[in-house]
């Protein structure tokens, strides 16, 4: 991208949302090239609810067109885009009232089902079912006899976010996008009004050089704001940034065979199932601090026990919560002074000429948003550029993902690892698996289990820095992986072992790994204090004292 050549588009911010971009812009045929301050994902895009759904609740604000394309691509999804990382999960809603509330939050939910059937994408998962309280509390037998009088069952499904964005972003340069994160955009090049590329400084090696594009997509999500100002436009709309926090409890915490959604008072609350864990969440309150960096709250952490607490037999504790995590909603400022009730429609927009912002949305609707933004930018080139075609593009691991688990055991008996060890593989690496089994074939005892943790293998810490874009061991332990919220340590244990594994790939000496080993638990630290705080301010402040392995200031 330094070489001077001129790209057709250049995206800027490498979560959900530039990576789709980057991958729609690229399969156009377009030359394209995306830049991230940080690792991929690294923001909003690794500390999302995990979800892929519809927005049940955009039903009752009577929003059916948002509901309708997020179902669709809740579909494309399942089927076709990521099935290896996307998979259906059920949920359980109870009913607190008699006779109405059956009727009326049936009423929804069937229309939530039809309206994924009508899209010929909802084959797949089960319909809807209604339940009396002595079968949801089968399913559930955590649950208060007194906290409900009947419930509904429906399904929708889940991700591994920051694994998806990744894949996105790689999928995106196998198809000859030119990718790079931990690379600043510091300033644009303009000709008159015309926005004509980048300023960039390679934040590994300190290097400054420009990057020219014809048409600059921003997807820089709660950073948009910041990133307007240094071309000095700011549009007609801004961002509003909305912390959401997350906890993740031991699945032996809750005895249940099935996801909650559970009414606040302000929104909704989800028990989300996570492998061996539970994810409890989210909190929605508005976030002026560090969007780097957002601290969770020991008043956070109380709101959200609190809710659960109402409808558990046995409450749990601070001392069950294994692991926290915050992440920042981008949502359109303007409609509400409630950020529960703000937008997450998303908005494209010509900010200048050369200049195109996508803005908003919800996770589930990346490649829609993607796809707007490209479309943006393509009526400003010149030529005709053909159309998107995502939604045919499965992801790097999906082609071949059902054949490969028909095959699991067969596989097993071939590598020599538990078929548990290959079904665990197969959902997070898809068809690639036999990239990581062939290092583990390599070196067998790359096969064994990463010291300080249950589910991972040495082999998934050499294949993140090896094969996808970790340049540091906090890329690996906290987005390549998930060990910095499901360890009870946040990782503690496994970082120098995985810090040793990482790096021959990466060219590391002793000094190097020390240094890698420090930041990590540094951070840990900090975020452990900081959620003993009783504000966002304080903190926000805590959080800070760890310094970031590389500072994008």
């Amino acid at each position: 991208m330094a070489d001077g050549r001129e790209l057709d588009v250049l995206v800027i911010g490498g979560g959900v949302v530039g990576t789709g971009s980057a991958l729609d812009a690229a399969t156009r045929g377009l030359t394209t090239g995306l830049l991230e301050a940080r690792d991929f994902a690294s923001g909003t895009s690794s500390r999302s609810s995990k979800l892929i759904h519809g927005g049940l609740r955009y039903l009752e604000m009577l929003d059916f067109r948002l509901v309708h394309e997020a179902l669709q691509e809740r579909g494309l999804l399942l089927q076709r885009l990521a099935p290896h990382l996307v998979k259906p999960v059920p949920f359980l809603y109870p009913l607190q009232h008699r006779w109405w509330e059956r009727f009326y939050a049936g009423a929804g939910v069937a229309l939530y089902d039809a309206m994924a059937v009508s899209s010929g994408l909802g084959a797949g998962l089960p319909i809807h079912r209604h339940l009396t309280r002595r079968g949801a509390m089968r399913l559930v037998p955590s649950l208060k006899k007194s906290a409900l009088v009947g419930a509904l069952q429906y399904y929708d499904a889940q991700v591994d976010d920051a694994r998806h964005t990744m894949e996105l972003a790689r999928t995106a340069a196998s198809y000859g996008a030119f990718v790079a994160n931990r690379v600043k955009v510091t300033g644009f090049l303009r000709q008159g009004e015309r926005v004509t590329g980048v300023q960039a400084k390679d934040l590994e090696s300190g290097r400054e050089f420009e990057v020219r594009a014809k048409q600059v997509v921003n997807a820089t999500g709660v950073w948009t704001d910041d990133t307007q100002a240094m071309v000095g436009e700011r549009g007609q709309y801004h961002v509003r940034a909305s912390k959401g926090i997350h906890l993740v409890v031991p699945k032996d915490r809750i005895q249940s065979s099935t996801g909650m959604i559970l009414r606040t008072e302000k929104s909704v609350l989800f028990i989300i199932p996570w492998g061996r864990h539970w994810l409890i969440g989210t909190t929605d309150t508005d976030w002026h601090l560090d969007k780097a960096h957002p601290a969770a709250t020991s008043k956070d952490i109380e709101y959200l026990l609190d809710h659960v607490n109402a409808v558990l037999t046995t409450p749990l504790t601070r001392e069950d919560v294994e692991g926290v995590y915050a992440g920042l909603r981008p949502l359109l400022a303007g409609e509400s002074e409630s950020t529960s009730k703000l937008s997450r429609e998303h908005v494209v927009a010509h900010a200048a000429p050369g200049l195109v912002v996508v803005a908003g949305g919800k996770y589930t609707t990346y490649r829609v948003m993607a796809k707007d933004a490209i479309d943006a930018a393509a009526d400003a080139l010149d030529g005709r550029v053909p159309r998107s075609v995502t939604k045919n593009i499965p992801l790097v691991g999906a082609d071949g993902y059902q054949a490969l688990w028909n095959q699991r055991h067969l596989i097993a008996q071939r590598s020599g690892l538990h078929v548990a060890r290959i079904e665990h593989l197969l959902n997070r690496y898809g068809a690639l698996i036999s990239e990581v089994l062939e290092l583990v074939a390599e070196d067998p005892s790359l096969g064994e289990q990463l010291p300080g943790t249950q589910d991972y293998l040495k082999a998934e810490i050499v294949y993140g820095a090896k094969a996808e874009g970790a340049r540091h061991l906090d890329d690996i332990l906290a987005r390549r992986t998930r060990i910095s919220i499901e360890a009870w340590d946040r990782g503690v244990g496994a970082a120098e072992a995985a810090a040793r594994l990482i790096a021959p790939v990466l060219g590391w000496d002793e000094q190097a790994i020390e240094r890698e080993v420090s930041f990590y638990l540094q951070r840990v630290q900090s975020e452990r204090d900081s959620q003993d705080q009783p504000d966002d301010e304080s903190a926000d402040k805590v959080r800070l004292e760890a310094p970031d392995i590389v500072s994008p200031a």
